[in-house]
């Protein structure tokens, strides 16, 4: 299999400091003889943390998105012409650096990849003309934070292993990438369904822009927005478990939710900046 080019900025060797914690289970992270890997143990699984080194490495991430994306919810993919069926890729994929979560091998072959991250470092967004983020939204006042700001996209699990184990050891890795590399800010979008036709998103929205709405200074605006004042903004209702992590861990609602039409979701903007870590969640991902 053809090797695929090293990251654009250095690898983040996983520290043995770094845990994923669910209220299920307590799992530890442990450095393996390679740098680039770490392994998850838990009474029920082994996970292993990588970074993509090969093209078969970034394949089997594009084909759990697919999963996840267009078979489990539905989403309208377009893929270049000539790509292989079952995969979501896309025109970013080849600058991304794409972030695994494994069962741990125990015959010495690669192990099922169940949760995925890619990360579009400043480098590589300069090389490939901006973000996957400004496909749907106006981010001229974060442009003072590119310099040291990563996007994080195409974030998913695989149904049978959202216990938080997987997303807690992906959030270790990306902490410890930002530190090493000197960057300091995550900008995302976190995506809402819309299979009630909306309700749910507007009323987050609405509860959010009073709880956890960023700064003017960085706010940013829809491109196609989430039309919420034609919707019931007054539901009592609960964040999906990826936007309530992002908050427990300091993140910042941007502005407004997009509408997504091709995966029928509404998506908020999200920031995360390293420094605005709570203690606790310093000292469990970096030991610090």
């Amino acid at each position: 299999m053809r090797e695929l080019p090293l990251p654009t900025l250095p690898m983040a060797g996983l520290s043995s400091h770094l845990t994923a914690e669910s209220r299920a289970a307590r799992r530890s992270l442990h450095p393996s003889s390679d740098a680039s890997e770490a392994a998850v143990t838990s009474p029920r699984q082994a996970l292993e943390v990588v970074w993509a080194r090969t093209e078969e490495d970034v394949r089997a991430a594009q084909r759990l998105r697919y999963d996840v994306f267009a078979t489990e919810m539905g989403a309208r993919l377009s893929v270049p012409a000539g790509s292989p069926k079952g995969h979501d890729i896309d025109l970013f994929d080849p600058y991304c650096e794409h972030l695994l979560v494994r069962l741990a091998s125990l015959d010495g072959q690669p192990g099922q990849v169940i949760g995925t991250y890619r990360v579009l470092t400043p480098a590589s967004a300069k090389r490939v003309g901006g973000l996957y983020s400004e496909t749907e939204f106006d981010l001229t006042r974060l442009r003072p934070l590119r310099a040291k700001m990563v996007e994080l996209g195409r974030s998913c699990v695989h149904p049978d292993h959202r216990n938080g184990g997987a997303i807690m050891a992906l959030w270790g890795a990306l902490a410890e990438f930002m530190v090493r590399n000197d960057l300091d800010t995550m900008i995302g979008c976190a995506s809402i369904s819309m299979r009630d036709g909306g309700h749910m998103a507007a009323s987050l929205w609405e509860q959010l822009r009073q709880t956890h709405l960023a700064p003017i200074d960085v706010q940013v605006r829809p491109r196609l927005p989430l039309p919420v004042e034609e919707l019931n903004r007054s539901l009592q209702v609960e964040a999906p478990a990826l936007i309530k992590g992002y908050l427990r861990v300091g993140a910042k609602v941007l502005g407004a939710p997009a509408w997504d039409p091709d995966f029928n979701t509404a998506d908020l903007p999200m920031l995360m900046r390293i420094n605005d870590l709570p203690a606790r969640y310093r000292r469990h991902f970096l030991g610090a």
